[in-house]
């Protein structure tokens, strides 16, 4: 029997975090005191983490099977290791904190998806319907703690964050051992990892996956700051916030349908060419509630669609032994393109503006449509 509401409750902790780091940590760090480029450096150091974390994680998970341990501990060392952040918030300090819990936190989410997937069997169209209990957590994070920090202060925000990692550790100790599954014949012919990697449409997805969370680097960085600047209250943010990850919720409801009439490569071209345009609306035009609510609603696509489409494309595309290895390389590639996202949009938002960062997020979505167009063969998503 599936176990719906313990994968459920796993995720609805795990992004309940999210929740809070997404919106919320750069507004913390603001708030000690920091320059705009050393929070995005403090923000770029966990997505670098997960440029390396992950690939050794899957590996570790794919040779020894053992993946619920993993993740056990990893939520239990992401706790330990943040906990450090209530003695010292001295930049090198924050920095040493940002990579040691990331180090742990980024080994838990790509082999849980294996987990869940592996629960699902023939049943992976209801994916999403697990999956959106993580945005209903992201919700409850973004609203009540934007009330917090309304209320009280941001020096809350570390021990709401532990509190919250905490609750990943013991979902996790709830969730059963996923069952053994079959490696599929037509991908056992082609031995090992890398034999499956280089199959026509695979890279170029990969290098697409870098340039979407590249393009989210202004997003997640600096919208709150941004918003802020243009005169919302932290209410008013956090609902925005929400606003997009109720669209996101719509969207997971909808997901099968979309997969049943679409193929992935258009689900995935039309996430990057919604995305292109929502940048462009957040850089140029925020200060307007009503495009910037519009621009929110896009998240379904952004986020929720292209995210859904990656797991199933990850998991066509590997056989069973080579599955944490697989869902392990798109975070990899997540991470990458996040860190460099973060990176830049730090050095350039003094540099050249709201718009000029914004519209670099936008050319970059736009860029992957394009390389999609240009070389994933259609016939091949379809059928994979």
């Amino acid at each position: 029997m599936l176990p719906y509401w313990r994968l459920s409750g796993f995720y609805f902790c795990y992004f309940a975090l999210l929740g809070g780091v997404a919106p919320f940590l750069s507004l913390y760090f603001h708030h000690l005191g920091f320059s705009a480029a050393r929070i995005g450096e403090l923000i770029a150091i966990p997505m670098l983490m997960r440029c390396l974390a992950p690939n050794l994680w899957g590996w570790l998970g794919d040779r020894s099977g053992q993946r619920l341990l993993i993740v056990r501990l990893g939520a239990l060392l992401t706790a330990l290791t943040f906990s450090a952040i209530l003695w010292r918030q001295d930049y090198l300090w924050l920095a040493l904190i940002m990579a040691l819990h990331s180090f742990f936190w980024h080994a838990v989410l790509p082999q849980f998806e294996t987990i869940t997937l592996a629960h699902l069997g023939t049943q992976s169209a209801r994916y999403s319907q697990i999956r959106l209990w993580g945005s209903v957590g992201f919700i409850v994070t973004v609203v009540v703690l934007g009330l917090l920090l309304d209320r009280y202060s941001p020096d809350i925000y570390p021990q709401v964050m532990l509190a919250i990692m905490l609750g990943i550790f013991f979902c996790s100790l709830l969730v059963p051992p996923a069952p053994v599954v079959a490696s599929r014949p037509e991908l056992a012919l082609r031995a090992g990892f890398l034999g499956q990697l280089w199959r026509p449409g695979v890279p170029v997805f990969f290098l697409c996956v870098a340039l979407m969370q590249l393009s989210h680097g202004p997003y997640y960085t600096f919208l709150t700051l941004h918003l802020e600047a243009l005169g919302y209250g932290r209410v008013l943010i956090g609902a925005m916030w929400a606003l997009g990850v109720v669209a996101e919720i719509i969207l997971f409801m909808l997901m099968s349908r979309l997969l049943a009439r679409f193929s992935l490569k258009q689900l995935l071209i039309g996430s990057f060419l919604l995305a292109a345009v929502r940048w462009l609306l957040l850089g140029l035009l925020a200060d307007q509630l009503v495009l910037l609510a519009f621009a929110q609603l896009m998240h379904a696509a952004t986020f929720g669609c292209f995210h859904v489409v990656a797991i199933h494309f990850v998991q066509r595309s590997f056989g069973e032994r080579q599955q944490g290895q697989g869902q392990a390389l798109y975070a990899t590639l997540a991470g990458c393109g996040g860190a460099l996202g973060a990176l830049y949009s730090g050095y350039s938002w003094n540099a050249l503006g709201t718009g000029w960062t914004f519209a670099l997020a936008s050319l970059a979505a736009s860029l992957a449509a394009f390389l999609l167009v240009w070389r994933m063969p259609g016939r091949l998503v379809d059928g994979l």
